[in-house]
């Protein structure tokens, strides 16, 4: 699929403010829905195979999948939709009746059996083509001008739901093709939830509701944080134009794929759930782990998203990257999200007035990721770690408060080593300070609180001030401060910091954790860091590779790195915005690298397209700067000197544009270090 994005400048559209909130909250009549046929009343959930498998699918996958939506309980959290993305067909149809023919090899029974299989499940099965002469892959035919014939052929094998792409599209115009498609689905009498895969090139949301059931409206979806972060700023601002029956659907879930922590695919699932998004999980579940199914079976959060009254939540603040998104449920409900894009921790939050709630001495607050209840006074509030989120049900009815603990905004803050670096690293041997902030958000008093901290086998903990309160009353805060030091003999390696909290009686109990990197001091003499290990690695796109460019999503999928001809065997290949961090200790003298755009790169070259530049870091200050670069310009040698510099970190930036195939090499980097 083509990696494409949409301006971000879309985000100052439509945001709402506070004062708006209340006019939301009233606000209780459903849109009327898309094509009047009553499918899709709420966003449709799943599974699509593209972001893990691209065109590695076949009718095994699909009934694997089948069975396990049914014995990992995603069946009965919702999930119904098992789809077949790109590549499913043979390269020609039938010459006798113009149809598409299933891929022999890998659709041996064909897709009728397969939507069989699914059916008998009590499950749905959905398929793919494109409103162009090929698909996006190139490997089958698309729909352009077989509209009627492909459309018959779905219905007749059993189909459920049409993914539509936009792909060698012969540059007819998108509201022709797709209601074409529309109609024709439509003439066939079969049930079909039509997806508009149409890239937002043409403001779908302005004309979708009267042609399928939900459109994309952004570019390809990829496995890191700057894509989710850029996707999410995309959709948030088309509120006004989803509901029942058509969504706004800013691409599938990449929870599991490994690109992003456990906490950066709950704020994705978050994130989506609050924006009525599509879920669509697109992982191969047969690998999912224990975590994985965690975030995606969480039906506190599931319920926010698959909530009948159908409206996507809103912007209430953005200020700072702090987000607080509100969407009003069905009976009188509200929830909230609070997002933290930045990579430090904050406290930010709103209010029960704000959110347009009857005046109340007090509110229950049900946190959707702990799934515990508590009481709030009227402020709705967190201590949010980076890239994390928190949220909330706020229930409209607030009789059953005084029988739930004081709501705590409690939260962990470990520092980072450098400005820039997301997440804590912390060497062997070297202290640093944790502090642990408690606040009561309840109308209730709080007692006895008492924060802690769970620390790896051989750490050590000094608590610095105070530790506990007696008693924390309305808004009252207890801050509390740690020296932890790790063993100087502590391997490299991952590690997690836990903060707990007790209070009240019989006795309520929270707890966070944070994870911390441990990490491998650069050898001394002279380093290839194209072999060497990182303390932390961040990518835009797929994996930092070894001696190799990135090629994609996968680990090793890349090319022999090569800048305008000039191929190098070693070196790093990056696709930005990445940041790649190495622990010096003070002990190094210079870097020196060739950099630039790889020759790995979109075929058919646009303005804008492949442009990055480069940067050296030590510490907080910024030592070399390559300039912009672009998929016209030969390598350029960046050199720096590091002395005295505790962490390297170099960086590869998006050059001002989009991320649109900016893969970067850092060709025969070499580190200088004394001994």
């Amino acid at each position: 699929m083509p990696r494409r994005r949409l301006s971000a400048a879309l985000l100052g559209l439509a945001l709402l403010t506070g004062s708006t909130a209340l006019a939301i909250t009233e606000s209780m009549t459903a849109p009327a829905h898309a094509l009047d046929d009553g499918l899709a009343r709420t966003p449709p959930m799943g599974f699509n195979d593209w972001n893990s498998f691209g065109c590695n699918v076949d009718e095994k996958l699909i009934t694997d999948t089948a069975d396990y939506f049914v014995s990992s309980g995603l069946k009965d959290a919702g999930y119904t939709y098992v789809n077949i993305d790109d590549c499913w067909a043979a390269h020609d149809r039938d010459p006798q009746t113009g149809r598409l023919v299933p891929n022999p090899q890998t659709f041996p029974h064909g897709i009728k059996w397969v939507a069989d299989y699914v059916h008998a499940k009590g499950l749905k099965l959905g398929i793919y083509t494109s409103a162009g002469t090929q698909t996006c892959a190139k490997t089958m035919p698309g729909a352009l001008d077989h509209e009627e014939v492909d459309a018959q052929t779905f219905a007749d094998w059993g189909v459920d739901y049409l993914k539509y792409d936009n792909c060698n599209n012969q540059d007819r115009p998108a509201l022709e093709r797709y209601t074409k498609m529309r109609d024709a689905l439509k003439k066939t009498g079969r049930p079909i939830v039509f997806s508009i895969c149409e890239w937002g090139q043409n403001k779908p949301w302005e004309w979708g509701k009267d042609v399928g059931h939900l459109w994309r409206t952004t570019g390809d979806i990829s496995d890191s944080w700057p894509s989710l972060l850029s996707i999410f700023k995309q959709n948030v601002p088309l509120a006004p134009y989803a509901g029942p029956g058509h969504w706004n659907d800013p691409d599938m879930l990449e929870v599991g794929n490994g690109g992003m922590t456990a906490r950066e695919y709950r704020s994705h699932f978050s994130l989506w759930s609050i924006m009525a998004a599509p879920l669509l999980i697109g992982t191969d579940l047969r690998k999912a782990t224990p975590e994985t199914l965690s975030i995606l079976t969480n039906k506190d959060v599931i319920a926010v998203d698959q909530d009948p009254l159908g409206t996507q939540g809103t912007v209430l603040a953005s200020d700072n990257g702090h987000w607080v998104l509100a969407k009003p449920l069905k009976n009188g409900d509200v929830a909230v999200t609070l997002f933290n894009e930045t990579d430090t921790t904050a406290t930010f939050g709103t209010t029960a007035s704000a959110l347009g709630l009857p005046k109340r001495p007090a509110y229950v607050l049900r946190d959707l990721w702990t799934h515990k209840d508590a009481e709030t006074a009227g402020t709705v509030s967190g201590v949010v770690p980076a890239h994390g989120t928190v949220m909330y049900r706020v229930r409209r009815d607030s009789r059953a408060w005084a029988f739930q603990p004081p709501a705590a905004a409690f939260g962990l803050d470990l520092p980072s080593a450098v400005t820039g670096i997301s997440g804590t690293i912390t060497p062997a041997g070297r202290a640093f300070t944790a502090d642990v902030t408690t606040t009561n958000l309840g109308r209730a008093p709080m007692l006895n609180a008492r924060p802690s901290l769970g620390l790896p086998t051989g750490w050590k903990a000094e608590p610095v001030g105070r530790t506990g309160a007696a008693i924390l009353r309305t808004g009252a805060t207890l801050k509390s401060r740690w020296r932890v030091t790790p063993p100087a003999s502590e391997p490299p390696g991952a590690r997690s910091l836990t903060a707990r909290l007790s209070y009240g009686l019989p006795g309520t109990r929270l707890s966070l954790a944070e994870d911390l990197v441990v990490p491998k001091p650069v050898p001394g003499g002279t380093t290839d860091l194209g072999a060497d290990d990182w303390a932390t690695a961040h990518n835009g796109y797929g994996p930092v590779e070894h001696n190799m460019s990135n090629g994609g999503a996968k680990p090793g999928d890349g090319k022999p790195l090569t800048i305008n001809g000039t191929v190098y065997a070693k070196g790093l290949g990056t696709h930005a915005p990445a940041e790649i961090v190495y622990y010096l200790n003070g002990r190094c003298t210079s870097l020196t690298a060739d950099v630039g755009v790889d020759d790995e790169r979109d075929p058919r070259p646009v303005a804008g397209q492949s442009t990055v530049t480069f940067e050296i870091w030590a510490d907080g200050t910024k030592v070399a700067d390559s300039g912009l670069r672009t998929w016209q310009d030969g390598a350029f040698h960046l050199s720096s000197g590091l002395t005295g510099a505790s962490y390297l970190r170099i960086v590869t930036t998006i050059g001002g544009d989009t991320n649109s195939y900016d893969r970067g090499d850092w060709a025969i980097p070499v580190l200088t270090c004394g001994s």
